[in-house]
C-alpha cells in the first residue's frame, strides 16, 4: 500500500439511537506491522472502533478499508483478522489442542497443515504437555495464552485485542505484556489493542491513540504523548500530572509563560500551544517525577514555599502531597535513595522545577 496503512477508517461515525453519535468522524491510519494501542475511559468510544474492525458493529457512515479495500460490509469471519478479547472466548468443551485446529479446519486447511500449525502456536506460547487439557483445567494466564495462539494459528496479517489482560492479576498480566510484545516482534504482525490502563499502553505500543467522547484527540508515540500532550486531558490522562490553575502574568521570552497562581507566587513554564494573552486564564501542568524537594529546588527555574500533608513509601521511591496554598496542592514522587533525612506530615519545604518541566495551556 502507497500509505504504509493496513487500516484506514475514512470518515467513520456510529450511532446506536440515531441521535448520539458514539463514534463521530474518525480518520485513522493503521500502520502495517505496528502496535497501536486505542485508549480512553469508559463511554470514550475506543472499543465501539475495535467492534467495527472486527465486524461485530457496521459504521453508520463512513468507510473502513484493509489493504485499500472496503470491508465494512464484509462478515467478521471473511476478515482474515484475529481477535483476543478479556474473556478468552475459549470452547470448553474442547481440549487446547482442538481450540487452536478449530480456526484451520473452519478454513478447509488439511490434517498436516493444521497439526504443523498447532504445534508451532504451542510452541511459541509454551503450552507443552497441555495439549489435550480443556481451559477449566488451565490457569487464567494459561488460558490467555490459548487465546493468543488461537488468534495468530491461520497466520493472519492484524490482529485485535480488546482489554485481554484485564482478569489477570498484577504480576501475570506484567508478564502477559512481556509476552505479547516478544509475539508482536518476531511475527511482524500488526496488533491494534484496546485498554483504559495507561501503564500498560505505554509499556507495549509503537503508537497510542487518545480517544474522548468519540473522537480521537491525540495520537503518537509513548514519549511524545508523555512529554507533549496535545491538550489538558491528554496530559492528566497520560501518567500522573500536577494540574494547576493560574493566569498569564507576562510572556517570558524562548515560547515561556510567566504564570501567577492562587497563592500570589510566580512561575515559568513553556506553552504548550500558541501564546496566551496577558492575564488569560490558564491551566499549568507540571509531572510529580520531574518536582524536586529540599536543598536543590531553588536552583531550579521555578522554587515554591510548602508545607507536606502526607508521606507515601512505596519501595523504590515516595510520594509527597506538599500544600502550596492557594487552596492547591501538589504531588511530588521521588526515588526513595534521594531522600536524605525523614520526611513527615508538616514539615516547611521548598518545591522546585526546571522551566521546561511545566507546561501551559489555555
Amino acid at each position: 500500500m502507497q500509505s504504509g496503512n493496513i487500516v484506514e477508517f475514512k470518515g467513520v461515525q456510529k450511532t446506536y439511537d440515531g441521535r448520539n453519535l458514539v463514534i463521530r468522524n474518525l480518520d485513522l491510519g493503521v500502520r502495517k506491522g505496528e502496535f497501536l494501542t486505542l485508549l480512553g475511559g469508559s463511554g470514550s468510544g475506543k472499543t465501539t472502533t475495535l467492534m467495527m474492525l472486527a465486524g461485530f458493529e457496521t459504521p453508520t457512515r463512513g468507510h473502513i478499508m484493509m489493504n485499500d479495500v472496503p470491508i465494512e460490509h464484509v462478515a467478521p469471519h471473511r476478515r482474515g483478522i484475529g481477535v483476543v478479547f478479556q474473556n478468552y472466548a475459549l470452547f470448553p468443551h474442547m481440549t487446547v489442542e482442538q481450540n487452536l485446529a478449530y480456526p484451520l479446519r473452519m478454513r478447509g486447511e488439511s490434517k498436516a497443515e493444521i497439526a504443523r500449525k498447532v504445534a508451532r502456536q504451542v510452541d511459541m506460547v509454551r503450552l507443552h504437555g497441555m495439549e489435550q487439557r480443556r481451559p477449566q483445567e488451565l490457569s487464567g494466564g494459561q488460558q490467555q495464552r490459548v487465546a493468543l495462539a488461537r488468534s495468530l494459528v491461520f497466520e493472519p496479517e492484524l490482529v485485535l485485542m480488546d482489554e485481554p489482560l484485564g482478569a489477570l492479576d498484577k504480576a501475570l498480566r506484567e508478564h502477559m505484556q512481556y509476552e505479547i510484545k516478544q509475539i508482536h516482534r518476531d511475527l511482524g504482525v500488526t496488533i491494534v489493542y484496546v485498554t483504559h490502563d495507561q501503564s500498560e499502553a505505554l509499556a507495549m505500543s509503537d503508537r497510542i491513540a487518545i480517544f474522548q467522547n468519540g473522537d480521537i484527540v491525540q495520537i503518537d508515540s509513548p514519549h511524545d504523548l508523555y512529554e507533549r500532550p496535545a491538550n489538558v486531558y491528554v496530559a492528566g490522562f497520560i501518567g500522573e500530572n500536577n494540574i494547576l490553575a493560574g493566569s498569564v502574568e507576562r510572556h517570558a521570552g524562548d515560547g515561556a509563560i510567566a504564570v501567577k497562581l492562587p497563592c500570589g507566587r510566580e512561575v515559568t513554564a513553556k506553552t504548550a500551544g500558541a501564546d496566551p494573552a496577558t492575564g488569560a486564564k490558564t491551566t499549568l501542568t507540571v509531572r510529580p517525577d520531574r518536582l524536586v524537594i529540599g536543598g536543590d529546588a531553588p536552583s531550579l527555574g521555578n522554587s515554591l514555599p510548602g508545607r507536606v500533608l502526607d508521606v507515601t513509601y512505596l519501595g523504590d521511591h515516595f510520594r509527597a502531597q506538599i500544600d502550596i496554598g492557594g487552596d492547591q496542592k501538589i504531588v511530588v514522587r521521588r526515588p526513595s535513595g534521594q531522600l536524605s533525612g525523614k520526611l513527615e506530615s508538616g514539615d516547611e519545604i521548598l518545591v522546585g522545577w526546571r522551566v521546561e518541566d511545566g507546561l501551559v495551556f489555555l
